[in-house]
């Protein structure tokens, strides 16, 4: 299981594509069922629901079949890491960490050319708002990146 984390226009979705390829693997990207489930693109509770429950089931059932499966979550906090970490590992699967960790001015410039031709299944991102989830966003600690069977840190 591959989870990759970062802030909206780190470039989640897209090496979550081409890991899909390159590993012949399940790719899962939450914003791509939200609309399709929720008549919604919103970052809500139910979101959480989505990653956690519905989404994860087939993660995991996939991983019970030795599928490589690859989660384009996010994952801000430590707490949601270490949950899809130790519930790959509990299923005997290996639990790889890529981080996408671009400064803020990268994140803004990207989101403004993808704000102004939305792809299908996304969402506009104000600079307010990502301004406030950058404050929320809880960076991987060296601690917690060795805890993974492999970690990757991206910084462009």
């Amino acid at each position: 299981m591959v989870l990759i984390v970062g802030l909206p226009g780190a470039g989640k979705t897209s090496l979550a594509r081409r890991l899909e390829e390159e590993r012949k693997a399940l790719r899962l990207t939450p914003d791509e069922w939200m609309d399709a489930l929720f008549n919604t693109s919103e970052v809500d509770g139910r979101r959480w629901v989505l990653e956690s429950e519905m989404l994860w089931g087939v993660a995991a059932r996939a991983l019970e079949l030795e599928v490589n499966v690859i989660l384009d979550y996010g994952c801000w906090s430590r707490d949601e890491r270490d949950l899809f970490r130790t519930r790959a590992q509990d299923l005997g699967a290996s639990a790889e960490i890529v981080v996408l960790d671009l400064p803020l001015q990268v994140l803004w410039e990207r989101l403004g050319r993808r704000n102004a031709d939305l792809p299908p299944a996304t969402f506009a991102v104000s600079r307010d708002e990502l301004t406030e989830w950058s404050a929320m966003y809880e960076v991987p600690t060296t601690d917690e990146l060795e805890r993974w069977d492999r970690h990757v840190v991206l910084t462009d």
